[in-house]
């Protein structure tokens, strides 16, 4: 990883190291953080149960075919097509969309518009925002007391949808287009984990609701979910792809970033945004130190520090132009037991990586300092 961010021509994310949490698209969200210059840490926190082996959803449809609904709401593009793909795995996909030709078919937006003509189905109607409050407040201005509405569900929590129609009168009947569960392996998702409460991650993202439950749900099992709240209260950056995935992490008090608009782009340009803004800035012996996750700009020039070094750089960046002893340093090195020479190698690595001897001075007989310049806080403002 340090040897990839010798170039110069780095991006954004550049000595940042992002968790993705995804099942689904986790590539794709990948991909855009590794263009943009992050170092990625992929654990899928779930699984998806193959529709073709969910008896729950059997269930579901053939109790539809054989009692038809009043409305159809199809919320997501993939969810409808798994529906119609395991409906016909099951010898079932003519009498589905026989009896969803007969239905108000409501499509919560284009995509899902899309999913349903490609299955030689018209939508009655889809709301412009692709918003569910839309589509509730279009149900509920119809009247649906009496009424048997089928919702699509996809694995995330619709707060108040379900509960609303009932309240209305409605007789709401779920599909469970796919559902989600435990990894099998849940060796990479506690790797994750302890690689979040331990701060070897800038950034931790999510994507799904389910995929957040089951991160908090697998540091409940270990024990650990006290430090994971902690980490990313005060220094993991949770960011959510949208408000309903953020609810089991907002439910635990835990605040979190979301792009304006609900997409692994937007999510990914927020990230390029914050993560900079929250990195520390110093004028350091001349020159501009910019302190990220795993790596160093100097001058604008990245430069990537091992582990250790970052232990002890953030540890004289917590206290600038002051010096540290050599015991402090020591005891921010992880596992470096009583060995005080484990803090001269470090150092002396430390220096080596950010290519500017001068950064760091030593102070005979009483431990190192960062050279902090005063006199340049007019050059770089209050960075």
């Amino acid at each position: 990883m340090y040897d990839e961010l010798q170039r110069t021509d780095h991006g954004p994310l550049a000595g940042f190291t992002v968790g993705v949490t995804a099942a689904r698209r986790a590539d794709e969200l990948g991909a855009l953080l590794r263009r943009r210059g992050a170092a990625v840490v992929h654990a899928p926190a779930l699984r998806i149960v193959p529709l073709a082996d969910d008896g729950e959803l059997l269930d579901a449809t053939k109790e539809l075919i054989d009692r038809a609904p009043d409305v159809v709401v199809a919320t997501t593009a993939i969810g409808f097509r798994g529906w119609v793909e395991a409906a016909e795995g099951w010898g079932l996909g003519e009498a589905l969309l026989d009896r969803l030709r007969g239905v108000e078919l409501l499509a919560r937006g284009p995509k899902v518009k899309g999913a349903i003509r490609a299955a030689g189905l018209t939508e009655e109607w889809s709301p412009s925002s692709e918003s569910m409050a839309e589509v509730l407040d279009r149900l509920l201005g119809e009247g649906v007391d009496g009424r048997r509405v089928a919702v699509q569900l996809h694995g995330e929590p619709l707060p108040g949808f379900v509960e609303s129609l009932r309240a209305a009168g409605a007789e709401v009947v779920g599909v469970p287009v796919y559902r989600w569960m435990p990894p099998e392996d849940l060796g990479p998702v506690d790797r994750l984990l302890d690689a979040t409460v331990s701060r070897g991650l800038d950034a931790l993202t999510f994507t799904s609701a389910p995929a957040a439950a089951s991160l908090i749900g697998r540091a409940e099992d270990r024990g650990l979910l006290p430090e994971l709240l902690a980490a990313l209260h005060h220094d993991v950056l949770p960011a959510c792809v949208g408000p309903v995935t953020a609810l089991p992490l907002q439910a635990r008090g835990v605040d979190t970033v979301q792009p304006e608009r609900f997409r692994l782009g937007p999510l990914v340009q927020l990230l390029c945004q914050e993560l900079p803004s929250r990195a520390r800035t110093l004028p350091v012996a001349g020159h501009r130190v910019e302190i990220r996750g795993h790596a160093v700009l100097v001058d604008g020039a990245l430069r990537p520090v091992p582990p250790a070094g970052m232990a002890l750089l953030r540890a004289l960046a917590r206290r600038p132009g002051w010096v540290v002893s050599r015991a402090d340093l020591l005891r921010a090195l992880p596992g470096a037991g009583r060995d005080e020479h484990a803090v001269e190698t470090a150092m002396a690595r430390l220096r080596t990586a950010l290519g500017e001897s001068r950064l760091i001075q030593t102070v005979v007989k009483r431990g190192y300092r960062l050279a902090l310049d005063p006199a340049a806080d007019s050059k770089y403002g209050d960075a």
